[in-house]
């Protein structure tokens, strides 16, 4: 695909890979299932999303608070009966890097499946005749 062609995949800028706009915070394996579970739901709890993601507490405490610091999150402390609870909400600004990181996605994803031109016939080199310099 060239330079040109890549003005076709929306909000990217002429001539940079989709790559270029994937966000380092949100892209991570961890937080960005954090971001799109939490988008499936008003809230989802702590609990939950340490069995969905298969990580430690600290693991995703430490997400978390990476997520909450860029304002991508809200966290919600609270008790259910005697049990503490964290519930996690995204924020407008969590759903906004969200979909500008699965746009970049789904640019990267039509630049790969985007038919690409059959090369031409390989280079062979000059003709052989070219090479012919007589009896020796």
């Amino acid at each position: 695909m060239s330079t040109e062609d890549s003005t076709a995949a929306g909000d990217e800028q002429e001539g940079l890979h989709p790559t270029q706009s994937l966000d380092d915070t949100v892209h991570q394996r961890v937080r960005l299932g954090i971001l799109t579970i939490a988008k499936e739901a008003d809230r989802v709890e702590f609990g939950f999303l340490k069995k969905q993601l298969a990580v430690t507490d600290g693991n995703l405490s430490r997400h978390l608070k990476v997520l909450e610091e860029s304002k991508l999150i809200a966290l919600e402390k609270g008790y259910s009966g005697r049990r503490p609870r964290t519930w996690i909400a995204l924020t407008r600004d969590g759903a906004q890097a969200l979909d500008a990181e699965l746009r970049a996605l789904r640019a990267l994803v039509r630049r790969l499946e985007t038919p690409r031109p059959a090369p031409g016939p390989p280079d062979t080199g000059p003709p052989l005749e070219e090479f012919d310099q007589g009896p020796m």
